[in-house]
């Protein structure tokens, strides 16, 4: 298999190109229409013909490039049914099947960020857009549902084979690559005891820019947060007090 993982910097996203071969079919997955040139001279450079662009949802944070490649000639675009984005010229459900050569890529439905969160899922891998992160999960406040990406999550994305490579939508943190048994078990947001803990979670999530997927304040990733926050504070103001005790007594 040919397969290229991209970066878009500023908004920290990932596109994939994914083939059978050089000189065979290709797609583009969740592509970035300032980078739209540059995927067309790689698809060339590379000898494929691009027959697919799929964003696995709508984007709040960069611009498709769906759009922009409705005007190459064999490229179909495609997203979830739940999608209402006027560019795509095909709509995908749950469960079908997304044949590239000789490779099949099944769609998954996982609403929660969004509700037109597809995972896209291959034999060894799954791209899992903004549903699943490394170490992290899409926020939900831009109107996702907390409790809905539980169900996507628990009940579909991680009942796949723990060996399962998981390629993610964005990341912050310079990783690329991560697997269903890593974010089992080390996943924070993961280690939610119900679905009723998994919400608090997730609503106690500060985003610190809206145009951004999931860049948090660190200390809410954990139920535990208002009280570490507080026990920050409380060592801070001791630690005042101890400096000023030290003046007075010098």
């Amino acid at each position: 298999m040919l397969f290229r993982q991209l970066l878009d910097v500023p908004s920290r996203t990932f596109t994939y190109l994914v083939a059978s071969r050089r000189g065979g079919e290709a797609v583009l997955i969740d592509p970035v229409r300032e980078h739209v040139d540059y995927y067309l001279r790689l698809v060339a450079a590379l000898d494929l013909r691009l027959i697919y662009a799929i964003d696995t949802h709508s984007h709040h944070d960069h611009d498709s490039a769906l759009e922009a490649l409705l005007e190459h000639d064999e490229c179909v675009t495609a997203m979830g049914q739940e999608s209402s984005a006027y560019f795509v010229n095909r709509r995908l459900h749950d469960g079908e099947v997304i044949e590239v050569d000789d490779l099949a890529i099944s769609a998954m439905h996982t609403p929660g960020h969004t509700g037109d969160s597809y995972c896209l899922v291959m034999d060894d891998r799954v791209f899992t857009g903004d549903t699943l992160l490394i170490r992290g999960t899409g926020r939900t406040d831009l109107g996702g549902d907390p409790r809905e990406q539980y169900a996507s999550l628990f009940r579909k994305l991680l009942q796949l084979p723990g060996h399962t490579l998981v390629y993610p939508g964005h990341d912050y943190n310079g990783r690329h690559v991560s697997s269903i048994g890593d974010e089992r078990r080390l996943n924070p947001r993961l280690q939610a005891p119900s679905v009723d803990d998994y919400v608090q979670v997730m609503n106690s999530l500060r985003p610190a820019d809206p145009r951004l997927s999931d860049v948090a304040e660190r200390p809410s990733l954990h139920p535990s947060a208002p009280l570490m926050r507080e026990l920050l504070m409380l060592r801070a103001a001791l630690s005042a007090e101890n400096v000023l005790d030290g003046m007075q007594n010098g």
